[in-house]
Order: C-alpha cells, then structure tokens, then sequence
C-alpha cells in the first residue's frame, strides 16, 4: 500500500505537465493531422479530398523553394556557430579575469525576445536610415547606403541575426562539456611537451565526442525549425528570398498580409506542417545513423 501510495504521488506531481503536454502538444498534433485530408480554409465546409494537399505539396516550387532557403539558413547558421561557440569555450573556460561577466554578457541574447532582437536588428540594418548605413556613411566607408536586407543580401543578413543570438546557448553547452574533463589529462599532456593546439584537437575535441554530438544535433533541430527573425526582419522576402519551411506554414494558418495575397488554407497548411517536420526528423535520424557509425569507426 505505501509503495502505491509514493507511486500515486509521483504521478500526481508529474500529472500538470502530462496534462499541458496532452492539451498542447499531442491534441494539436492530432487536429492537423486530420486536416491533412481536407480542403478547409478555417471556415465553413470541411471537404474530403484525401491525398489531394499532398500532390498539390509536391507540385509547390514555392515550397520547395522554401526547403533550399532553410538548407541555406541551416547550414550557414552552423557552420558558423559552433566553430567560434566552441572556441570561445575554450577560452572562457581557462582562469581568466573577467571570464564570468563574459559568459553573462555572450549568454545574454538567449535570454531576450526573438522578436525584441529581431527589431532591434531590423533598426541597424534597415536600408534607408538604418544606424549601420548611417555610421559606414559617415566615416565614409561607402559612397550610397547598402541594401542589407534587399534581394542580394537579405538571406546573409538573417544568418547574421541567427548566429549572434545562438552562439551564448551552444558556448554555455560547450563549457559544461569542458569542465567535465579532468585537470590531470591536460598536466599529462603539458609534461609531455604537447603545445595547446595539440591538447584541443588530441584531448579537447575527442573527450568532448559525446555533448558535441548532442549539441551537433540540438543546432541542426533547431536551425532546421527557426522562422522568428526572419518573419520579423523580412517577412520571407523579397521575392521569396528568406521564405522557409516553418515560416511557409506559419503563413499557412495565419496570412501576413502585408507581404502576401495568401489566404487562410488550414487543410494544405497541416499538411505543408507534416513534410516539414517529416524532413527535419529525416535529417536528425540520418545525422544519429551517421554520428553513431564514426563513433564506431573512430
């Protein structure tokens, strides 16, 4: 009886979460995928079509064209982040002066509103009286304002954005894999006469396998499934420039009318939800195949 008891407690105690779980997350999950189905703009008749919003899905080159875009916004986020994430690690993890008020203040965009952030970046880069024009401008660096977030650079500009506020959450992550290796292994290195780029690439990177797959995995997720700044900064234009998946079905349920003629399409939008988050768990599953066959081999 008392063994029921403590389980029934534990129950109880996990039973809040278990419920906003079900209420927010399963039970919208089922609703769209129910939707996938129909023809329904949001209101009125629901109408059955079957698999029709999936052949309209694969004959969708704004779509598809949407899945490049976040291929771009991925990869150019990662492959700069966690480069330098890492390395400012590195650094911040030795007996430095100061090195805890410079985890704070590379840590703080993490804890600031995407959407704060991304107006506030939207006020530096603004192409007519942006602060960045107007100080390049005058120190005469360049002879006519840039165009930061028009056709040509306005994917580079949202990278930018992303890769500011990521690096303090993975750098954060990378000092928590750090200072679990110990002391002893970098003094025995030192005595036998190893320099600090040998200690990073033979000790550091190795040790750290298993949080750099980890946090390999929770960057690819994540950049894969982020549309906040761009909505923001760009509202997936010009021309569809910066449009990606996730901000794709975002203007699905809820049209931005300022740079779109799109309408409310609940039906086609569940199912433009379900490939999008079907390529990004494709992509996580091939990057675990592919991380847990190196672990093998090295």
């Amino acid at each position: 009886m008392s063994r029921l008891r403590k389980l029934g407690e534990s129950y109880f105690f996990i039973l809040p979460s278990l419920i906003l779980t079900l209420v927010l997350g399963i039970y919208p999950i089922l609703w769209a995928m129910r939707y996938m189905f129909y023809d329904y703009p949001g209101y009125g008749e629901e109408i059955f079509i079957g698999l029709g919003n999936f052949d309209r899905l694969m004959r969708d080159a704004e779509y598809w064209k949407s899945v490049w875009n976040t291929a771009v916004y991925a990869g150019g986020k990662l492959v700069v982040t966690l480069p330098i994430s890492l390395i400012l690690a590195v650094i911040l993890n030795r007996a430095i002066r100061g090195k805890n008020i410079l985890r704070a203040i590379y840590f703080m965009p993490t804890v600031l509103s995407t959407a704060v952030i991304s107006i506030v970046f939207f006020n530096i880069f603004n192409s007519f009286n942006g602060i960045l024009n107007q100080l390049l401008l005058k120190y005469n660096l360049i002879s006519k304002s840039i165009d930061w977030l028009g056709p040509e650079l306005a994917m580079v500009t949202t990278i930018i954005v992303a890769i500011w506020g990521a690096i303090g959450n993975y750098m954060l992550l990378f000092l928590a894999g750090l200072q679990s290796i110990p002391e002893d292994v970098y003094e025995s290195a030192s005595l036998d006469g190893a320099n600090a780029v040998q200690k990073f690439f033979y000790i550091t990177i190795p040790m750290l396998g298993p949080v750099l797959q980890m946090i390999i995995m929770l960057a690819i997720t994540i950049s894969l499934k982020g549309y906040e700044s761009i909505m923001v900064l760009t509202e997936g234009g010009p021309i569809g420039k910066t449009e990606v998946m996730y901000l794709y079905v975002y203007r699905m349920f809820f049209p931005i009318t300022s740079s779109s003629t799109m309408i409310q399409e609940i039906g086609y939008g569940s199912a433009v939800g379900f490939m999008s988050a079907l390529i990004v768990g494709v992509i996580t599953v091939v990057y675990f195949w592919v991380s847990r066959r190196l672990n093998r081999i090295f």
